[in-house]
């Protein structure tokens, strides 16, 4: 699989930042896919031996959530860890691992934010522009905004709000769990991120996509 927009990644912070506000320009913020036959998620762990990371892609069935196809890169970082500019330390190995898979996914989910973000752009926003796929910022921890908590019950919501801004939901995944903050990456509307991140969680707190890809990472990391 191969991208569909590429840039320079040799940029100090001033220039990711400027960057990132160019690039959310492109992010479209509704709908724009017929239908979903497969899914991916993305993740990203860092070693506690070295300086090394793993990514890791995962292409999941729509329908059955069984998995199809996987992708793993071990690299290292090469951009500071700088909150607000995650995407440029982890989209690197992620677009590697994402060149070895042969499927194209209809549909991204990543662990991280969209357009949660400062600058409106983050790393599934990122992502999304560089494939030009829909793409869902699924966190697990709030990056900004304000909000209430939502109700107890499942598929309950609240919206995540920035200076008047709604920029994602708060949203129960399971009943009496912790929420999960939602938000637009590229080429779907927030109504079906929703919708997309509750069908990907029938049994627990986070997505299948995420769980998946997560437990793959850890899987590669235990063997340093």
């Amino acid at each position: 699989m191969e991208l569909r927009m590429r840039h320079s990644w040799q940029l100090d912070e001033s220039e990711a930042a400027a960057l990132q506000r160019d690039l959310a320009q492109k992010v479209i913020q509704e709908d724009s896919f017929s239908s979903v036959e497969y899914v991916a998620g993305v993740d990203v762990a860092y070693s506690k031996h070295s300086g090394n990371l793993v990514a890791a892609v995962v292409i999941l069935d729509a329908g059955s959530l069984e998995l199809v196809e996987s992708a793993t890169v071990e690299d290292t970082a090469a951009f500071p860890y700088i909150p607000g500019l995650f995407s440029f330390r982890e989209l690197p190995p992620v677009i590697k691992a994402f060149e070895k898979i042969k499927m194209t996914p209809q549909l991204v989910v990543c662990d991280g934010q969209g357009v949660a973000h400062p600058r409106r752009f983050g790393l599934a926003s990122h992502l999304g522009v560089l494939l030009e796929l829909p793409t869902i910022g699924c966190g697990k921890t709030r990056l900004i905004g304000e909000y209430a908590e939502p109700d107890l019950k499942r598929g309950s919501y609240s919206s995540l709000v920035d200076h008047g801004e709604e920029i994602g939901s708060v949203l129960r995944t399971q009943e009496g769990v912790k929420p999960i903050f939602v938000s637009v990456g590229h080429r779907i509307s927030l109504a079906s991120a929703r919708e997309w991140i509750l069908k990907l969680s029938p049994r627990y707190r986070l997505p299948e996509t995420t769980r998946r890809a997560d437990h793959l990472v850890k899987t590669v990391l235990g063997r340093d």
